[in-house]
């Protein structure tokens, strides 16, 4: 026994081990060497699951003080903020989000992952979603998870105990479980001879239209210390009043932004236009402030990237992506292929 101790504690003093939750998986990585960057375990997990759309996503922690945050890739792991205790633990998420998910998304992997993802920030509502809406995406769920609806083996009760959606909407109505599996039931079966990409596709695309899809959200006051929302998203950046989450009141457009800083809890945004007055407002601690640049700038270089013309890579990607389709459409079409 003493034997197998030393050889644990050998082994550990190599390197750490990391877990990685994804939407739907958890990893487990031994032996990661103690100097290793950010960079390495995040190129180290986008290879185990054969993603290649690395730039929409990141790994997302808990920094010691409670505060979410994201793995920096040009520095050490272990040299970063984070939790001390083995295995270090990540949760792999988008951490930018497209403007259009049709033209953007390219891999099956990126899409699923979107797809899994939105589908939890709506069943959270983190995204609000009306109920009509709710139902329809619900539908395209369901068609993702289970292929046709089929009449002669469908079970009643199967949608009721399952969890398709916000609690919002189910309170918002007096209806029984086996009223809404009914609503949801009438337009999975319209769904027929939907693949699952396509259903998850689909689903996207609906909710790509809701107010709240892909913001960030930050609690902020203006000069006058009045509570304001501060929303990042692939757009630009949107200041919202009150409790209203879903209409801003000012929006800055990416294109018209000259710049955005910050100095201790003060943040500024500059536009172009010299005749805008800079828009100054408060975050509530320092490590809010740096969070927000980040995600400022990297949703300003996908911004910027998406109107120039696509890399050699993406190029090479996409004429992957539509090879494999064709090539699964070919053998749905003649399994004997």
């Amino acid at each position: 026994m003493k034997k197998a101790s030393k050889a644990a504690n050998k082994s550990s003093s190599k390197g750490f081990t990391v877990r990685v939750i994804t939407m739907d998986a958890e990893l487990q990585f031994e032996n990661i060497e103690m100097k290793a960057y950010g960079q390495e375990l995040f190129e180290l997990v986008c290879r185990t699951i054969g993603l290649r759309e690395t730039w929409f996503f990141g790994l997302q922690h808990q920094d010691s003080k409670g505060y979410i945050a994201w793995l920096k890739f040009d520095k050490r792991v272990l040299d970063q903020d984070v939790s001390k205790e083995s295995p270090v633990t990540f949760t792999f998420l988008a951490k930018f989000y497209p403007e259009d998910v049709a033209n953007e998304l390219i891999q099956e992997i990126t899409q699923h992952l979107f797809f899994l993802q939105v589908k939890q920030s709506i069943l959270n509502m983190d995204i609000y979603c009306p109920p009509e809406a709710s139902v329809l995406l619900a539908s395209y769920a369901v068609q993702a998870k289970y292929g046709d609806y089929d009449e002669t083996t469908y079970e009643p009760g199967r949608l009721a105990s399952e969890d398709l959606l916000p609690q919002r909407v189910i309170d918002q109505y007096q209806m029984t479980p086996e009223m809404w599996e009914e609503r949801i039931k009438t337009w999975y079966a319209d769904q027929k001879g939907t693949p699952r990409s396509e259903a998850e596709m689909e689903y996207l695309k609906i909710s790509q239209d809701l107010e709240m899809y892909g913001v960030n959200y930050f609690k902020i006051a203006n000069k006058k210390n009045t509570d304001l929302w501060l929303g990042v998203s692939a757009v630009g950046l949107n200041i919202y009043e009150g409790e209203n989450r879903l209409s801003p009141k000012i929006t800055f457009p990416w294109s018209e932004i000259k710049n955005v800083s910050f100095k201790d809890k003060k943040f500024v945004i500059k536009a172009i236009d010299k005749k805008a007055p800079d828009f100054t407002f408060y975050a509530p601690k320092i490590r809010i402030n740096k969070l927000i640049l980040e995600l400022c700038v990297g949703n300003h270089e996908l911004f910027m990237r998406r109107r120039r013309a696509d890399s050699m890579e993406i190029q090479q990607m996409k004429a992957q992506a539509l090879e494999e389709k064709r090539r699964k459409q070919a053998s749905t079409l003649n399994p004997n292929l």
